[in-house]
Formats: structure tokens, sequence, C-alpha cells
């Protein structure tokens, strides 16, 4: 285990409420989402080009087209497009803010460990660390730099996401049951969210 400590700017804040990160991980969700749903209206679908029956006479409906949308088969009326907009803005302040709040929330859950996984890009020395330090679960792994050997070794493992500091996401975050900060990504977190740099 590193000697570093961790930063009380930003693994001890005041988390007076929730609503800040409910609106940070739905953001990221939101935004994640991809408008590709799509519907066609009553002049899109086939057919519908006869009358189904005279205007008169027949005591029925008077009905100009099977497309219609009240017919089975018809248009859809107001269905999506796909060219919806599903993306939540947030503020870098806030998002700033939310991260900080979920860190220091895993922290008082002692889910935050300081530590280097050291790997020559085998998958069997990163699942031989999870098992040496019980790791069994979702694991949060977060580095100053993604290197090709640790994104090798970490890529057949399912529980295992590593993230770089600069990215990190309160979705990531709360998601994580372990969390495995590099000794090199503290001053990152630091430079990010205390000092301000994106």
């Amino acid at each position: 285990m590193a000697d570093t400590k961790l930063p009380k700017e930003i693994f001890a804040v005041e988390v007076t409420n929730h609503e800040l990160l409910k609106l940070a991980y739905d953001s990221y969700l939101a935004n994640a989402r991809l408008s590709s749903a799509t519907t066609k209206q009553r002049g899109e679908v086939s057919g519908g080009g006869k009358k189904p029956w005279k205007q008169k006479g027949t005591g029925r409906a008077r009905f100009g087209s099977s497309r219609n949308p009240i017919w089975r088969g018809g248009g859809v009326v107001f269905g999506p497009r796909g060219n919806e907009n599903y993306t939540k803005s947030l503020s870098k302040t806030a998002k700033r803010v939310a991260v900080k709040q979920a860190l220091t929330l895993a922290n008082e859950a002692k889910k935050v460990t300081i530590d280097d996984i050291k790997t020559t890009g085998k998958t069997a020395e990163v699942a031989k660390y999870l098992a040496d330090n019980k790791l069994n679960r979702k694991v949060l792994v977060v580095v100053s730099e993604k290197t090709p050997e640790l994104m090798r070794a970490s890529n057949n493992i399912q529980n295992v996401l590593v993230v770089s500091a600069n990215y990190l996401s309160v979705y990531h975050i709360l998601n994580a049951d372990h969390i495995v900060l590099s000794a090199k990504a503290v001053p990152v977190l630091e430079s990010w969210l205390v000092g301000g740099k994106a």
C-alpha cells in the first residue's frame, strides 16, 4: 500500500443532501442515451392508397386510408423520430462538487484504497492482486494515465473498470464496490477538483 494520504478537500467534504449526486448520476446516463428509436407517421407507412370502402351507403364511418393512426398497421402519432435530445447539462463547478461528494461517501464507506497495480500486461497478475486483496466485486481502478499494459491485463476481467482521474464520474464512483486509487492519480484529482483545471 502507498503512503499517500487522501486530501480532505476531496475525500472529506460536507454532503448535506444527495440531490446533486442524483442529478450528476442521471446526467451521465442521459448523455450516454442514444435516440435510435423511430416510428413511421401515416405518410411513411406502406399501403393505404385505395379508399377502404366507398364514402356513402355502407352504414359504416367514412374512411379515406387504412394507414390512419387509429387503424391497426397505421401510422404512429407523436412517436419518437430519432432526433430527440436527451442530454442534461451540468456546470463544471457542480460536476466537481458532485464528484467530491461521491468520493467522500465512498471514503466514509471505506471503499477507497491507495495502491498501484503493477503489471506487465498479463491478466493473471491483476487477477492475483484482486484475489490477494479480496476485491471480488465491482472494482474501479483510478489512474493518472492509462497504460497499454494495465488495459491489456484488465480488459478481460469482468468486474474491473480502469478510468483516468480526469474522466472520473459520479456514476463510476457510486457503482463501484471498491476503488483502487493510484498514488499518481491523487495530485491529478487535486488539480482538477480543487485547483479547478479541466
